[in-house]
């Protein structure tokens, strides 16, 4: 595996590629589904559920009973339930802390300014399914919203061939409180969503992960409900040195190389001899042992960068212009790196810290901003399930203060009814 220099702007293009920019046929095909289910219903929910999902689909399996606590403890294995149990108890915890409280400020002529934080009414949270289970994403989606205080959360995700939901998502819906459970993924479902059904009633927002189908749906009714954002393909970059352990480095890009055959990994340190090993052990029996050998082999050949940098300014230009979704620092004082750091979605510090750790049970979120989102957007947290209200109360001394300037500036901007406004009540305090 070739290792290229920091400053190789040219070799090093693919890894900075940033933006959401699916096929053309994934947006006109989308663009097909939500204006169906936009215009049908339940009807053209059910005929894709059919089409892509399970064949049997039907009104009466669309909306999944969620098991109560002691049903939903039977469904998975001890270990399992012990796992997701401690994920949902640190994501509360950590996501708890992130609560603001109202803002109410009072100035010295008595007006007063407040900014008031409100719950969405409604929130639907997108898991991942089908062929796989991904009970992570339901704590991370569901979670947060109840601890923002959301009263409606309802979960879509794809049902297997047979109909059925996996038993440990089951369980994790019971486990976070979620109020509605739908078996139905895709595009259609993101469409039922923001624009409801006969069976699925509207949200305001829309989270959670999906495939290029669902993200781009979710892109295309932005407006008609908010989005968490536009996830793409999985993302790592290790920063390293010499005392990083090699295998700990090359783990965390087949890590993330299992997720996605599109996903983008890379390493970057000052140590060539230690690029060297990391690219031994990718090209060895290190990486096949991981697992997923297809979709790994192919971000090995195709989206795997190891990149050396002569000093910290090239290395921190690196993690500037790539700007990863996850960012783990192996380096002898990983926290000093912290203050010259503002474009990652996630930073996990230290030998001791997988990035697996945020997807399951550290309590922080793993929904993150990908393809350079993080130049302006942040991962998932509590903030995402509130909007805000400003509001504003003058004091009779600030309004005859403020009368003639506010008159003034909407005059200049060709708006006299505001000015009006404004010089009726200078006239009614004389």
């Amino acid at each position: 595996m070739k290792i290229v220099a920091a400053s190789d702007v040219d070799a090093l293009a693919g890894l900075y590629a940033a933006g959401w920019d699916p096929p053309e046929n994934v947006r006109t095909g989308v663009a097909a589904i939500v204006a169906d289910v936009r215009a049908s219903g339940d009807a053209a929910l059910l005929e894709y559920t059919r089409r892509f999902d399970d064949p049997s689909a039907s009104l009466a399996s669309l909306r999944v009973e969620i098991p109560d606590a002691r049903a939903a403890a039977e469904l998975v294995p001890a270990e399992i339930a012990e796992g997701l149990r401690l994920a949902r108890e640190r994501v509360a915890a950590f996501h708890a802390a992130q609560l603001s409280a109202d803002l109410d400020v009072v100035d010295a002529d008595g007006t007063r300014s407040a900014l008031l934080l409100r719950p969405l009414g409604a929130v639907g949270a997108y898991v991942p399914g089908g062929t796989a289970s991904y009970p992570s994403s339901v704590i991370m989606t569901a979670v947060p919203a109840k601890v923002a205080g959301v009263p409606r959360l309802v979960v879509v995700t794809p049902p297997g061939r047979d109909g059925r939901i996996g038993p440990a998502v089951l369980f994790a819906c019971s486990l976070c409180g979620v109020d509605e459970l739908y078996a139905a993924g895709g595009a259609q479902a993101i469409a039922a969503l923001a624009f409801g059904t006969a069976s699925i009633a509207r949200v305001d927002k829309i989270v959670g992960p999906g495939n290029v189908w669902v993200t781009e749906a979710k892109r295309q009714v932005f407006g008609l409900c908010g989005i968490d954002g536009l996830a793409g393909p999985s993302e790592v970059l290790v920063i390293a040195d010499s005392k990083a352990n090699p295998e700990f480095v090359a783990g965390e890009l087949l890590a993330q190389a299992e997720h996605d055959p599109l996903a983008r990994v890379a390493a970057v340190s000052e140590d060539r001899r230690l690029l060297e090993r990391v690219a031994q052990l990718l090209a060895g029996p290190f990486a096949s042992e991981a697992g997923r050998n297809e979709i790994v082999a192919r971000v090995l050949a195709e989206r795997t960068y190891l990149v050396h940098a002569r000093n910290r300014t090239e290395t921190l230009g690196v993690v500037e212009r790539f700007a990863p979704e996850h960012l783990s620092i192996q380096t002898r004082e990983p926290r000093s790196w912290l203050p010259d750091i503002a474009r990652a979605g996630a930073i996990f510090l230290g030998a001791e810290t997988p990035v697996a750790a945020g997807d399951y049970i550290a309590g922080s979120n793993h929904v993150l901003p990908t393809s350079g989102a993080a130049r302006f957007a942040s991962g998932l947290h509590t903030a995402d399930f509130q909007r805000t209200m400003s509001v504003v109360e003058n004091s009779p001394a600030r309004m005859r203060h403020d009368a003639r300037l506010l008159a003034a500036l909407a005059s200049f901007e060709g708006l006299p009814a505001h000015a009006r406004t404004a010089r009726l009540r200078l006239e009614s305090a004389k």
